[in-house]
């Protein structure tokens, strides 16, 4: 089986959880290799045809530091005939306008760059207004909050795991 490469961000700690929590469904260290992007080169992206790719929605709307470190970077690498799937963490209550928009902002850009999306995932039950990572009416991957619905987090990670195995061909 292909290795997949799950790279994420974390400011507070909960996006790393989550990335963890889902490489243990999809079977643990031999199957995914876990990469917080604080340590990674742009060019580490290459290694792998299967991305999963995390980030929490920072202060209003914004990246996390670190993915905001390698935005540009992501520039060099040419995406095509890569799968990946997406995931974030933020808070739907206290930010109800921006709501995952990390997530949807990295979308974009490696969509824009060849990458095929994969692991949408529905914005039933979660309320907010507006969000940079909606299309279609769905999420354009996972959408964690940990803050308002973490008795949600083990089961909603269970469905999507089973969801974008398939979706890689795994």
């Amino acid at each position: 089986m292909a290795k997949i490469g799950l790279f994420f961000g974390t400011q507070t700690g909960n996006t790393e959880t989550i990335a963890k929590a889902i490489q243990a469904v999809l079977g643990g260290d031999s199957v995914v290799d876990l990469l917080d992007v604080a340590n990674v080169q742009v060019d580490d992206l290459k290694e792998y045809k299967f991305l999963i790719i995390g980030c929490p929605t920072w202060n209003i709307g914004e990246l996390q530091s670190d993915w905001e470190g390698l935005y540009e970077d992501l520039e060099q690498i040419d995406f095509s005939g890569k799968k990946i799937a997406y995931f974030g963490t933020g808070d739907q209550t206290g930010y109800p306008d921006n709501f995952q928009d990390a997530m949807g902002i990295l979308e974009e850009k490696i969509s824009s760059l060849g990458g095929k999306t994969i692991g949408y995932w529905s914005t039933d039950d979660y309320d907010f207004n507006e969000s940079k990572a909606v299309r279609n009416g769905k999420f354009v991957g996972l959408a964690i909050d940990e803050d308002n619905q973490s008795d949600l987090t083990s089961s909603r990670i269970k469905s999507w795991v089973s969801q974008i195995k398939n979706e890689f061909g795994l």
